[in-house]
């Protein structure tokens, strides 16, 4: 990657009772800001943890700006980390837990303070200065958490979950407002959660990890449209996955046959060859059902309801396996096809994607 700034390669990590990370290697870009996504037990926390310094992989380096830091301690790395749990001074104000890094590094008082007071500007926090942190709203204190991480101008921010503790309301607002500062800033930004809107909404590039390893990485819009993976496709957003075995493949369209019926798939992607077998993946929003047949698929479904979404109607549909499906429709609700119908399922080609073939994604 052009102008790395930050680059693991080959880490493991053992704690006594089996593998947390298995030889992960990711290059970070200078400017970038990248999530490590996945669930509980993932090893993202470790990851994270190993880049600042607080853990020593077993295997592997760690490269910041050129320089191999695997070995050093924490406070020797131009790396600073926003916790969720904000960890704030609680007997010193706004002010004094912005200047704390710059204090320590021995900063001048009057060079601090104007650091300080650049720094509340940049979070919209420059009337609380001197609050308390116990005088704060949650989303006040972590504002003030991320402006003293920053306050040191550290070549890269690490965030653990920074607004996990937040309500809905007000973590997709600070969402806006972490992109916004990265991006006026220009800083590295390493992001961890376990929330897969978050890391649409706020990333350059995903990494998705499960049990110890990135299971892909790219873009939000290769990770939601282009699933690698039978987990990334079912990890991310709402799918109907479906699995068969081709049967024909012409320019740019196969036709697979599964347990539910045949369907069209775009082969203009993945290189498909007669008799192989695959999965396919309909992201909820792309599946359509009909009252009548659409020609190239022959997926028939029992309706089981319709429920108003906003402005969508969600159908939720049985299989002929016995699976679920759910498509999306425009409209009322009173519009719906009926409960106990039978409807045909289908989805414009290009909009699904296929997981598996030959050589997918070449």
């Amino acid at each position: 990657m052009q102008d790395t700034l930050l680059s693991l390669q080959h880490i493991s990590k053992n704690f006594g009772e089996g593998d947390v990370l298995r030889d992960i290697s990711l290059d970070v870009a200078r400017g970038e800001f990248v999530t490590l996504l996945g669930a509980s037990g993932c090893g993202k926390t470790t990851t994270l943890r190993i880049i600042s310094g607080l853990e020593t992989p077993d295997e592997g380096s760690v490269i910041l700006n050129g320089k191999d830091v695997t070995d050093l301690p924490p406070e020797k790395r131009p790396v600073n980390t926003v916790f969720q749990s904000y960890a704030l001074f609680p007997h010193m104000n706004v002010a004094k837990n912005v200047g704390y890094g710059l204090r320590v590094h021995g900063m001048d008082k009057k060079a601090a303070a104007a650091r300080v007071e650049e720094m509340l500007e940049l979070v919209q926090m420059s009337e609380y200065a001197n609050r308390m942190p116990a005088q704060l709203s949650g989303g006040q204190r972590q504002r003030i958490a991320i402006a003293r991480a920053l306050a040191p101008e550290p070549a890269l921010l690490l965030l653990d979950e920074p607004l996990g503790a937040l309500d809905l309301q007000l973590r997709r607002q600070m969402q806006l407002e972490l992109k916004r500062l990265q991006k006026k800033l220009g800083i590295t930004f390493v992001y961890i959660t376990h929330d897969q809107e978050e890391a649409i909404n706020m990333s350059d590039r995903i990494a998705v990890m499960r049990g110890g390893r990135f299971e892909q990485v790219g873009t939000p819009e290769e990770i939601y449209d282009e699933p690698k993976t039978h987990y990334v496709a079912q990890f991310i957003g709402r799918s109907t996955l479906l699995s068969g075995r081709v049967e024909s493949v012409g320019r740019d369209t196969a036709v697979i046959r599964g347990a539910c019926g045949g369907f069209t798939a775009d082969a203009s992607r993945a290189k498909l060859t007669v008799g192989e077998t695959c999965e396919l993946c309909v992201r909820t929003e792309r599946m359509r059902a009909s009252g009548t047949p659409v020609e190239g698929f022959d997926l028939p479904a029992t309706v089981r309801e319709s429920r108003y979404a906003g402005g969508n109607v969600l159908t939720y549909l049985t299989m002929a396996d016995g699976s679920e499906a759910v498509a999306t429709s425009d409209g009322k609700l009173a519009d719906a096809l009926k409960p106990g119908s039978t409807a045909y399922l289908y989805w414009n080609p290009a909009q699904a994607a296929v997981i598996g073939g030959s050589s997918y994604g070449a």
